[in-house]
């Protein structure tokens, strides 16, 4: 039964979020940066003065309790707003350690711009990039691994606030002197029949590209022949005459730059993409992640 009289410190907080976060002690201990017989008695003190076993522990894995999924977001909140008190008491504002996440087909398009940016504009920041598929972000987010994604929106997800900020269309890539290079008027049933190279499952690309065939009704050929982890694997397949592939606008400049490859564009209404900042609605830090998503708008590839 819970003490009524009991307080839990901010470090019994941070070791029980750190722990039910990487579902192992020894990774949590060192991401806070306390030795592992200190975390673990700061998670027994904050057990025990809660009267709830809130991790399961056993020699060959952790869980966390039905007790410790229900509070963990309560205690995730608290320690954003205390980080956030901190960080207005300092003047910080977005300062601090910003554990970001980036979808593959974003990332090497943005970050070379973004970073530096960054730096230059909040220089007390320091960003944490994970790159993953969409599913796996919304996880870190739902859990606390993350503080914000960079992702297609809608993600449907509930719980989270997204900020749009902006759209870009799809691209046609094909081999160098293919019959469609160049065109800018191409019609969706131009794709019919023609070979469409895709992304591996779990890629959100991936469904955008199938989800525009499925709306258009059309039916390209060889769909899932040939499948690749990178959006660079995918375009040097395309190069070496295997099929045709869509990628986003910001891809173009760096994916075509070889020399290999020719593009052509859709009449309106093209295929496309709204890219948006993400965060959990509990958050004490929704005006920095908003101040954060005004810095990657302007800095769109």
């Amino acid at each position: 039964m819970t003490d009524q009289t009991y307080q839990p410190t901010l470090s019994q907080l941070r070791a029980f979020v750190a722990v039910a976060e990487y579902r192992h002690f020894g990774t949590a201990a060192a991401r806070l940066g306390v030795s592992q017989p200190t975390l673990s008695q700061a998670l027994a003190a904050l057990e025990n003065g809660l009267g709830l076993q809130l991790i399961e522990r056993s020699t060959r894995r952790v869980l966390v309790t039905a007790d410790g999924t229900r509070l963990l977001p309560q205690a995730m909140a608290t320690l954003e707003a205390a980080d956030r008190f901190v960080a207005s008491a300092t003047g910080d504002g977005l300062g601090g350690t910003l554990r970001m996440g980036i979808i593959p087909t974003v990332a090497p398009y943005v970050l070379p711009t973004l970073l530096p940016e960054l730096r230059r504009r909040v220089p007390t920041l320091a960003p944490q990039v994970i790159e993953d598929q969409t599913a796996r972000l919304l996880d870190g987010l739902r859990t606390g691994v993350l503080d914000v994604a960079l992702l297609a929106l809608p993600t449907g997800a509930p719980g989270l606030i997204e900020i749009p900020l902006y759209t870009e269309e799809f691209v046609l890539v094909t081999a160098r002197g293919h019959e469609l290079a160049g065109r800018e008027d191409i019609a969706a049933s131009t794709l019919d029949t023609l070979p469409l190279l895709l992304l591996d499952e779990g890629h959100c690309l991936r469904d955008q590209t199938l989800e525009f065939c499925r709306s258009s009704d059309t039916h390209p050929g060889s769909v899932g022949d040939t499948r690749a982890a990178s959006l660079t694997t995918v375009v040097q397949c395309v190069a070496g005459g295997l099929g045709v592939t869509l990628i986003p606008e910001m891809a173009v400049p760096a994916e075509t730059a070889r020399g290999t490859l020719d593009t052509a564009r859709f009449a309106d209404p093209a295929p496309g993409r709204t890219l948006g900042l993400a965060f959990r609605a509990s958050t004490a830090r929704t005006e920095d992640y908003a101040q954060l998503a005004e810095i990657i708008r302007d800095q769109r590839p």
